[in-house]
Parts: structure tokens; C-alpha cells; sequence
């Protein structure tokens, strides 16, 4: 991958920072599309708050988003995690990565089509079953076979989620390269005029 220099990389940050206004990058994608790690990165490039949507929901019940399922059940889950959204953008720009059912919900993607640019981080059925296997405490993988539900999940969620603004593909790569792609992604989709030119490797 070509190296970029590193003074236009900054001033196309500070120039997307400055087009978003209040707005925030919102994260979207199946479990295992990588929310999470990039977002962190992501705001930190930008030099935005970084809000992971499922963390406030479970400290705002008091209760993991599994015991919210098993306890309450998916509906509600989603009721809440709507009004939970809805919330958090309306505190100013930041980086928000949502939950993989969160942009189903008509209010919930009015509340980002209104407050934010959307992302999806979309990613292969390989790479998704590689990430969401090292991990046990997804609701909707606790019964039944992992490779059925996401087939079925991405069969109902990808046409959605392809309404989102910007879709980076989330490949096998490091995180860095991924933000690259969201960062220029924002970049193009904000019409900043600053972008990043790659630089030429010296011959040995």
C-alpha cells in the first residue's frame, strides 16, 4: 500500500472535522464487521469522543445486552437501544458505533440520516464468522448453527444497511487501513478538499 503524506492526511482530518459540524460518523454492519476497533481508531484519528452505543445501553439498564435479551427479549432490547441512539446523537459530533440490529429501526435511521453520516463496514460471511467466533456473549448466536444465522441476518439486514451514505469494505487487513478507507470515504463523500497524495518510495 502506498504511504501518505503525512501533513496532507492532517489537513484533510481537520477539514472533515470541520464539515461535519455537529454531525457524527456513525458505524453500522453485522457483528464482527469491526465496529468497535475501528471506530476507536477512527476518533482518534478525527480527534472525536468515541461511543460504542451497546456499552452505554448496558450501563444505562444495569444489565449485559445478553441478560437484557434473555431477560426481556429482543423487543424491548430494540425500543431501548432506539431511544439510547436517539440520545447520543444529539451530544455533538463524535464517533458512534451502533449495535448490528440498531439500523433496522425506521427511527433509529432517521436519527442518523438527521444527525449523522452513516458507514457501513461491510464485510464477507468468512470474515464475520472468523471474528464472532472468538467471542460468546452474542444473543442472537446462542442457539443455532453460527454460519445459518449470519447467512439469514446479512439476507435480511444488507439491503438496509445498503441505504447507509458510505460502505468500506472490512477485510482481513490491519485497522489502520480500514480507517484510511473510512477516513478518505468521509473525505469524498463531505467534498473536502484536501486529500492525501501518496508519496513516492525512494529507489534503493
Amino acid at each position: 500500500m502506498a504511504e501518505h503524506n503525512k501533513d496532507d492526511r492532517t489537513a484533510q482530518l481537520a477539514e472533515i472535522r470541520q464539515l461535519l459540524g455537529a454531525r457524527s460518523v456513525v458505524l453500522i454492519g453485522l457483528m464482527g464487521a469491526g465496529k468497535t476497533a475501528v471506530g476507536r481508531r477512527l476518533a482518534n484519528w478525527l480527534d472525536l469522543p468515541f461511543t460504542d452505543a451497546d456499552s452505554e445501553i448496558e450501563a444505562a439498564a444495569d444489565q449485559t445486552i445478553k441478560e437484557i435479551f434473555a431477560t426481556h427479549g429482543e423487543a424491548y432490547f430494540r425500543e431501548g437501544e432506539q431511544k439510547v441512539i436517539t440520545r447520543l446523537l444529539e451530544n455533538g459530533p463524535q464517533v458512534l458505533a451502533t449495535g448490528g440490529g440498531a439500523y433496522m429501526n425506521p427511527k433509529t435511521r432517521a436519527a442518523v440520516k438527521a444527525n449523522g453520516i452513516s458507514v457501513w463496514l461491510r464485510a464477507d460471511l468468512r470474515v464475520l464468522l472468523k471474528r464472532v467466533g472468538r467471542r460468546d456473549h452474542r444473543p442472537l448466536l446462542a442457539n443455532g448453527n453460527p454460519e445459518t444465522v449470519m447467512k439469514k441476518l446479512m439476507a435480511e439486514r444488507d439491503p438496509i444497511y445498503a441505504e447507509a451514505d458510505i460502505i468500506v469494505e472490512s477485510r482481513e487487513v490491519p485497522h489502520e487501513v480500514i480507517v484510511g478507507a473510512v477516513v478518505d470515504a468521509l473525505g469524498a463523500e463531505l467534498g473536502c478538499k484536501a486529500k492525501p497524495r501518496a508519496r513516492r518510495r525512494r529507489k534503493a
